[in-house]
Parts: structure tokens; sequence; C-alpha cells
């Protein structure tokens, strides 16, 4: 809402002035409208809801017969400490174990070539590579979440969280990774 003031002018000294006008603006509507568009915005705007990484968990309470895998179709994975990591393929002791970082030069070129091997080596419907993930005492939870990522990526159909052993500890610790 604008108001004119239209006083001033008139005669000064025998001299016949022009009336001036003076403005003034009124902005209380302007800033009620402000506050309704803001309170409107941020009523219709759904907040980014947080992304979260689904895992599945089982219960420790029950327990299932676990069936045979060949020991050919694993692949082992030890997180230890400063990002690095051991991978094996087959049973722990017989193969040596491989220090790699992350990323697709390291356990991401690893995953995919062994991927492709296992799906070579073996017929039938479950030719594919069984992974687990087993994280030392030093281990990040940064490194646990990249591996999980690097999984994802490579399109690993089966993978599993599992304790790590006292060998594969003291493997971690001969190569100062633990």
């Amino acid at each position: 809402m604008a108001e004119l003031d239209t006083s001033g002018g008139g005669k000064k000294g025998g001299k016949i002035r022009s009336k001036k006008a003076s403005t003034r603006i009124d902005l209380t509507a302007m800033v009620d409208l402000a506050f309704l568009l803001i309170t409107f915005f941020i009523m219709a705007t759904t907040l980014a809801k947080p992304k979260a990484m689904d895992t599945i968990w089982p219960d420790k309470t029950v327990k299932d017969k676990q069936l045979p895998v060949p020991e050919s179709r694993t692949m082992t994975v030890l997180l230890g400490s400063n990002d690095k990591l051991e991978w094996f393929v087959g049973e722990p002791g017989k193969t040596a174990p491989t220090i790699d970082n992350f990323g697709k030069t390291g356990i991401r070129k690893a995953l995919i070539e062994n991927s492709k091997k296992i799906e070579a080596t073996h017929a039938g419907p479950d030719n594919y590579m069984i992974v687990l993930v087993k994280a030392g005492d030093k281990a990040k939870y940064k490194d646990f979440v990249n591996m999980l990522d690097e999984l994802g990526i490579t399109g690993i159909k089966s993978y599993g969280v599992v304790d790590i052993t006292p060998a594969e500890t003291a493997q971690l610790k001969k190569d100062n990774l633990d």
C-alpha cells in the first residue's frame, strides 16, 4: 500500500512554488507475502532422507544347517589397518594372500578377475563366487563400507560378513596390517 503525502509547497516569500509530492511506501503486505511464500515452500518441500545401506543379519539364536561350499568358489577379504586389505581365493593357508587397496585398480579389479575365473571353471547354476569379508582389530568402519561398495559395484551375487579366525589375525600381523 502506498501513500502519497502532498503537503508542502505553497507561498513562501512571495514566490509561488509547485507542490512537491513525497512518497511513503507501506511494506507490510510485501513482508506478509514473503513469509507466506517461505512457509509454503518449507511445508511443501520434502527434506532429503538419509540413505542407508541394507544389510541382512542372521538370527544368532537359530542354528541352521549350512550347505557345503567348495573352497575354490570362495574369496576371503581381510580388512586391515591403513586402508589396506588382504585377499585370497580358496582355503586359508593354502594360497598366499595378496595385499591390496581399495579402488578400481585394487580390490575391484581382483573381484572382477576372480569372479570371471570361477564362473569359467565351475559348471552349472552355482558357478558364482562367494566373498567372505572379515575385519581385523584395527580395521575402520569406513573400510567396511568401502568393501561393501566394491561388492555392489562389481555385482557380486553372494557375500557374507564373518568373524575373523585367529590364523587370519596372525596373517594380518605378519604382514603389518594389524
